[in-house]
């Protein structure tokens, strides 16, 4: 879905978000149920109609849990509910690529997915893990479908174009931030966003929106002219 007038280019791509941080007090996100609402009334305002929050999963700073997540979701669900906000939220998780989360795979534990059994992951931004191609494969074989949260960022594979390579032979979907259009990050990051989005290697895009500072500038970004390269990709969140 997307629109344009005279007046601006704002163009939303679609209308499902499938990574964000709206679940209150559980990772670096939104801190309290007022601020969650707060955030979600800006992005419903902004087109978006379902929201698919993705807490982190981190061994040694986010401790989260399937329950835990549930039970935050149906805390989020009632306040809406309570306010009058007729926006659809799910709930998955965003999962760091750590000893824990490898483990988790191995024993076959309960993952958080979204969609046809996708499963949202992000390593460390600098430098590139030892298991990553391993965990790709073992995620795959367990009947996920592993999703990449913002390549763009990971600074190992700017230069990396082998590796860029292999991920995508080993059909790993990629998940742009909505944000790294607009040179929110870095430049070097919104060159890699406009590289990999003109390679056609995209297949999500997400606000990763974690307050309304973000939300706010999630609107400036998809006002800028790099919004409109998102035309011509046929990305997945439109079926979901």
């Amino acid at each position: 879905m997307g629109w344009f007038s005279k007046k601006n280019t704002f163009f939303l791509p679609c209308t499902t978000d499938i990574h964000s941080h709206l679940l209150p007090g559980i990772d670096d996100g939104v801190k309290t149920i007022e601020e969650s609402l707060e955030v979600i009334r800006f992005l419903n305002d902004l087109g978006f109609k379902k929201l698919i929050t993705t807490p982190h999963i981190m061994s040694d700073y986010y401790k989260n849990t399937p329950s835990i997540i549930r039970s935050k979701l149906e805390e989020v669900r009632f306040a809406l509910k309570e306010a009058g906000m007729n926006v659809e939220i799910e709930a998955a998780a965003e999962y760091y690529l750590d000893e824990h989360f490898y483990e988790q795979i191995i024993n076959e534990q309960e993952l958080l997915t979204f969609g046809e059994n996708y499963i949202l992951f992000e390593t460390s931004f600098t430098v590139e893990p030892l298991l990553l191609k391993e965990v790709i494969f073992k995620l795959s074989s367990n009947g996920y479908k592993p999703v990449f949260a913002h390549p763009e960022r990971y600074l190992y594979l700017h230069e990396n174009t082998r590796l860029l390579n292999d991920l995508i032979d080993q059909e790993l979907l990629f998940q742009l931030n909505i944000l790294s259009l607009d040179g929110y990050y870095s430049k070097p990051v919104q060159k890699m966003a406009i590289k990999l989005l003109k390679s056609n290697a995209i297949t999500f895009v997400g606000s990763d929106c974690h307050n309304l500072l973000q939300a706010q500038a999630i609107k400036k970004a998809l006002s800028s002219k790099n919004a409109q390269l998102i035309k011509s990709i046929n990305l997945k969140n439109r079926n979901l």
